[in-house]
């Protein structure tokens, strides 16, 4: 079912993918920064934007699921492509948004198209790469997370300092013209899986994932680790500036030291992943991570070098869980159905992330002063969901490591 490619064309290829998702995370994560603009311009509460940046992920879950029931009837080439297209006009809506509410809208629809694209990505790497370079090219693709907060986020508040919000959503509409025409010769024609799901039912792929133990486990540890980061993430802006951590003119040195250390860092746990074990890497970096996530919300004014050391370790270790992670899930997909498991596990991820985004809006608290408090509560969530992905991590286990004993024992 793997197309084998020449090393440089799987080179090029890595390279739109790493494209496609760097265009998607940057549409996702510049809301964050917004934050402190987006909450005075609008005059909304911490709840009402926590329910803006879940909305986003909830669509995604929402396409992910309807995605189960026709990712694996097309060929991934041609659906990667359309979605691309669809994602980057509702992106440039977005920054045509001229209320709250209007801006809600488009960014369900731009999470519904950019939902899967994550997805239709991790997709394709496991119907090309081998599983011996599976980790590797996980961790070149994950790259594109490390980019975005190096280049993308501080170029969109640039953008967005100099002539408004609006236009760092334009900046990302005009970055994936040059992206599509990449992937348009990049990305091979794979459409061998059709003939499998030739005259089945739509929900027959889906009834297959579900129906077997080992990806339920897999669908379950991918939700509990998105939760643990998403409780903290979206609001770690808010909380910095507005209880005077960080100015909003230091706020891009975040996002500038946290991608570079994962930039540099991402090829690296990539080819650990691959020497050592995509499930041990994965399990000491889940343990490593909970020690940042629980700083980083008990921060006080304290120097912007001891500030920037937490939060650049805290990028670090988000990054190095979810590169094994990643790799782990797409190994535990069984190959006829990796599209249905993808589709539903960027939809279990989507929708926990929304969940915990929502979640960490009600915990937070705001101040007759204006301060943040009681972050802390979304570390402890954080870490009993670190936690529980450690433990549900030593119960999922990879197609290809598997004989046929044991794979028809996991079904079951």
């Amino acid at each position: 079912m793997q197309t084998h490619l020449s090393s440089r064309k799987e080179l090029y290829l890595l390279l739109s993918l790493s494209g496609i998702q760097f265009t998607h995370i940057v549409d996702f994560m510049i809301m964050m920064p917004l934050g402190p603009q987006l909450t005075a311009l609008f005059n909304i509460s911490l709840a009402e934007f926590g329910l803006l940046v879940s909305a986003y992920t909830v669509a995604a879950g929402m396409s992910g699921l309807f995605a189960t029931t026709f990712v694996d009837r097309f060929d991934r080439k041609r659906l990667l492509l359309a979605l691309y297209v669809l994602f980057a006009l509702t992106t440039v809506a977005c920054g045509l948004a001229p209320t709250y509410g209007w801006l809600m809208v488009a960014r369900i629809a731009s999470g519904f198209f950019g939902g899967v694209l994550s997805t239709m990505s991790q997709t394709i790497i496991g119907d090309v790469i081998p599983f011996a370079r599976r980790g590797r090219a996980t961790g070149i693709v994950m790259t594109s997370f490390s980019v975005a907060t190096v280049a993308g986020v501080p170029a969109g508040l640039l953008f967005a300092n100099l002539w408004g919000w609006h236009y760092a959503f334009f900046g990302i509409g005009v970055m994936c013209i040059g992206i599509g025409t990449l992937a348009c010769y990049s990305v091979p024609k794979l459409d061998a899986h059709v003939a499998h799901a030739k005259d089945k039912h739509v929900l027959h792929a889906m009834g297959q994932v579900m129906g077997e133990h080992n990806q339920r486990m897999a669908l379950l540890l991918s939700g509990t680790m998105m939760f643990a980061a998403f409780t903290i993430i979206p609001y770690i802006t808010l909380y910095l500036q507005t209880n005077q951590v960080m100015t909003s003119s230091e706020i891009p040195w975040l996002y500038f030291c946290g991608g570079v250390i994962t930039l540099f860092s991402g090829r690296w746990v990539g080819g650990l992943t691959d020497r050592i074990g995509k499930r041990q890497t994965f399990q000491r970096a889940v343990l490593f991570s909970i020690i940042p996530m629980i700083i980083v919300t008990l921060l006080e004014p304290v120097p912007l070098p001891f500030v920037l050391a937490v939060t650049t370790t805290l990028f670090f270790a988000m990054n190095a869980r979810m590169i094994p992670g990643m790799a782990l899930l797409t190994s535990a997909a069984n190959p006829k159905f990796r599209g249905t498991f993808l589709s539903l596990n960027g939809a279990v991820q989507s929708f926990s992330m929304g969940l915990a985004s929502w979640v960490g809006g009600l915990l937070l608290q705001r101040e007759p002063s204006g301060h943040v408090t009681h972050y802390w509560l979304c570390a402890v969530m954080a870490t009993l969901a670190s936690l529980l992905a450690y433990e549900l991590s030593k119960r999922v286990s990879m197609h290809e490591e598997m004989g046929p004993e044991s794979a028809l024992s996991r079904a079951k």
